[in-house]
């Protein structure tokens, strides 16, 4: 299980950057930039709770980016997500795991209750990595109203 104050699990993903062009995106090469990582995990695009993080984070981005990058991570497809950086105008990464095995280093997967029905899925979660690649900072179980603010703070 991950933990603050342990290294961040690598990974690499296929992605969209903010200009909807596809490419990988592996951590190593995002920690390079020098600036911490702010790496939300979210269950579905275009659906209003996700629609109202991805927002939050867009229209917070001029406060974030000099600190922070920040990256969207869900099972979605490049195509789904696509889609959803153009209707919603997103400025920052989209990363498509489609297996779930980064969503799972990160306890981003499991047992979810929805509906009084138990499955299995995404757990809306955030993780602050350091510009030396280790967690600063975990949220579990995000209520998205106030969240953003929540990163802002961490960020310092």
């Amino acid at each position: 299980m991950i933990r603050e104050g342990a290294k961040a699990p690598d990974f690499c993903l296929k992605g969209i950057d903010e200009a909807g062009s596809e490419r990988e995106y592996c951590l190593a090469d995002l920690l390079r930039e020098g600036r911490e990582v702010v790496l939300y995990f979210y269950p579905k695009d275009n659906t209003p709770g996700c629609t109202q993080e991805a927002c939050d984070f867009r229209d917070n981005f001029n406060r974030i980016t000099g600190k922070a990058l920040v990256v969207g991570v869900s099972r979605d497809s490049i195509a789904s997500h696509r889609n959803f950086r153009e209707k919603h105008s997103l400025n920052f990464p989209l990363l498509s795991d489609p297996d779930h095995s980064v969503l799972d280093a990160y306890g981003a997967w499991g047992e979810k209750k929805m509906y009084g029905k138990t499955t299995m899925g995404v757990k809306r979660g955030t993780c602050l990595i350091g510009a030396d690649g280790k967690v600063r900072k975990l949220w579990v179980d995000v209520k998205v109203k106030g969240h953003v603010d929540e990163v802002l703070k961490a960020l310092g």
